[in-house]
Formats: structure tokens, C-alpha cells, sequence
């Protein structure tokens, strides 16, 4: 039946890529297409996941299957976040900010370097092209640093997004741990993205002149919404030579 399963993918992939179903564009339901195509519902559903993890379609909980409309990919650049930011090609991102307050424990004392239950504010940041989630964060700030201005202005959150929840003193050192890994069941599912799709996820650590980290945040990439640029500047000691 594995055979039978990439000939329904080809059929609808060829549907799909001619237009015959349009972008944004609702799939029957799996019951309708199993019976359409003769087969069982576990072997269509193992079709649609194949369309999945080419990110032709997503599967919406509650609402259905739907024919993905092209998402403009992004640049992260090293150093700083660009959530907020637009895309390469010309279309805005919308980005949504949670507040939280919390106490620190497990994991984030250690990126923080701070004791346990110590008093954080977490931003949970999601951004979207249209209605197509892009991109996920966690931003994570000792309590005594976190922004005074609550987020209630979503413009404001936006820019802080931007660059760092921590303005001043704006960091002197930011170290980045990048992996590709396959999402996690919450990220799959907030991002509508399939669970075989790798993500590209960033754990970003910034420092101030003392060695304080002033904030550690999450990051989590749909591995075809992103590209990711990293430039070294090497330091060139120049001697001179008297004659």
C-alpha cells in the first residue's frame, strides 16, 4: 500500500502545481478523499503527509487540510533577532507578543547564570505572513532588567522584537548555539508544520560589558521560512616597520 500512497501524493501534487486546486484552497475531507480514491484513511493521510513534508499543504486542527500558499523566507542575521522585520521579498511580518512573569529553574538558571526561582520576564513571540505562522521565540530577561513599559501597545512590542527585549545597556557579547532538529510537538503544532520538517533552532545568550547575561531566548525556524547569515570579522594586526 506504500506504493499507492505516493501515486494519491503525485495525483494531488500535480493538481496542485497546475492550478486545478488553487493556494488557501480547503482539501475534501479525508473521509471524501479516501473514498475517492478507493484506499483506506490511514494510507490518505499517509499521502497528505508526504504533501506535508514538501510544504505543499498543512493540516489546520479543527479546520482541515489546505494547499499552503508560498511563504517568503526570511534572514536571520547573526547577533540579532529579525522577527520583526520584513522579508527579502517585500512582506511584512505580523508579530504577536505575550508577557509573562516567571521564576527561573531547571535549564534557564544555567543559560541565565542566575539561582533558582529567581524572578524572569518571558516574551513568547510569534510572527505571521498573513495568517501563516512564520517563526516562534522565547525571550527570557532577569527580572530587575526586564522593560518597564508594559505590552500592551502592540507597536512597541514590535520593535522590541526587533532587536533585543533589553535596550540598555545594549549587549556587549551575544553567543549562538545553532542546530537543525526536528520541531517539537507544541512548535510543529503552533508553526502548522509537519513533524518530519527539520527546524532551524537558535539558543541566543547576550552579555553585557560585566559578563551579565542580560537576556537568553529560544528561537525556532521552519527550515524552509528561513535563511540564516553569520559574518566574522577577523581583527588584522598590522606591524610597521620603521626604516
Amino acid at each position: 500500500m506504500s506504493s499507492r500512497r505516493y501515486d494519491i501524493a503525485g495525483d494531488l501534487r500535480h493538481r496542485i502545481t497546475t492550478g486545478r486546486i488553487e493556494a488557501g484552497e480547503r482539501l475534501p475531507s479525508e473521509a471524501d478523499l479516501a473514498r475517492q480514491y478507493m484506499v483506506s484513511t490511514p494510507t490518505l493521510r499517509g499521502a497528505l503527509a508526504v504533501l506535508e513534508r514538501e510544504g505543499l499543504v498543512e493540516k489546520i486542527h479543527g479546520k482541515g487540510n489546505f494547499v499552503r500558499r508560498p511563504l517568503h523566507k526570511i534572514t536571520y542575521v547573526g547577533g540579532r533577532d529579525t522577527l520583526g522585520l520584513p522579508t527579502a521579498a517585500g512582506a511584512a511580518l505580523r508579530v504577536t507578543v505575550r508577557r509573562t512573569t516567571s521564576r527561573a529553574h531547571g535549564h534557564l538558571t544555567t543559560l541565565l547564570g542566575v539561582p533558582s526561582g529567581s524572578p524572569l520576564t518571558e516574551y513568547f513571540c510569534l510572527s505571521h505572513e498573513g495568517e501563516s505562522p512564520h517563526s516562534l521565540a522565547r525571550i527570557y530577561v532577569p527580572g530587575d532588567l526586564a522593560p518597564a513599559a508594559a505590552c500592551g501597545d502592540r507597536s512597541s512590542c514590535e520593535r522590541m522584537v526587533m532587536g533585543f527585549a533589553v535596550l540598555n545597556p545594549p549587549p556587549a557579547e551575544v553567543r549562538e548555539t545553532v542546530c537543525a532538529r526536528l520541531p517539537t510537538p507544541d512548535e510543529a503544532s503552533t508553526l502548522r508544520t509537519s513533524p518530519a520538517v527539520a527546524v532551524l533552532a537558535i539558543t541566543r545568550v547576550a552579555a553585557d560589558s560585566a559578563g551579565r547575561v542580560i537576556e537568553a531566548a529560544h528561537l525556532v525556524f521552519p527550515g524552509d521560512r528561513v535563511d540564516a547569515v553569520f559574518t566574522t570579522h577577523h581583527v588584522i594586526n598590522e606591524r610597521r616597520t620603521q626604516g
